[in-house]
């Protein structure tokens, strides 16, 4: 399942990217519109700045920014940053892999080759995704 994080920043950068170019946008525009709380909000964007992904401006004229281009994020570079995994199980991360705890040997475990096509399938629709696509294209 998709954790909040990852849920709002996507709702958020999506907004961004809607107002691309427009200059700095006020975090409470993006909370409302959003339906974001406002605190969560500030810890979500302020890990996106750190990542490169946003800009910010501190200020009465200050707010948030795509800092790429709506193109170049894709919906699985978010969820990576939110959440750290696309996978559902941690031996199935590819950068984020731990064995799984209280669990069989990773050779003799029914589960792990299942969970890693489910993260191979899932990292191929959120890469496919992008910032710029417009909700209409986004029929699979």
């Amino acid at each position: 399942m998709l954790n909040m994080k990852s849920r709002y920043a996507m709702r958020a950068l999506l907004y961004l990217a809607q107002r691309h170019g427009d200059g700095p946008i006020q975090i409470g525009e993006i909370a409302d519109t959003q339906r974001i709380p406002r605190k969560f909000l500030t810890v979500i964007l302020s890990e996106l700045s750190r990542e490169g992904v946003v800009g910010t401006k501190r200020g009465r004229l200050g707010g948030y920014w795509l800092e790429r281009e709506p193109s170049s994020v894709s919906l699985g570079d978010i969820v990576r940053i939110t959440r750290g995994s696309l996978a559902l199980v941690p031996c199935a991360a590819r950068l984020a892999y731990e064995p799984c705890e209280n669990c069989v040997p990773e050779n003799e475990c029914y589960l792990r080759p299942i969970m890693l096509a489910v993260r191979d399938a899932t990292a191929e629709v959120l890469d496919k995704f992008t910032l710029a696509d417009s909700p209409g294209e986004v029929l699979l």
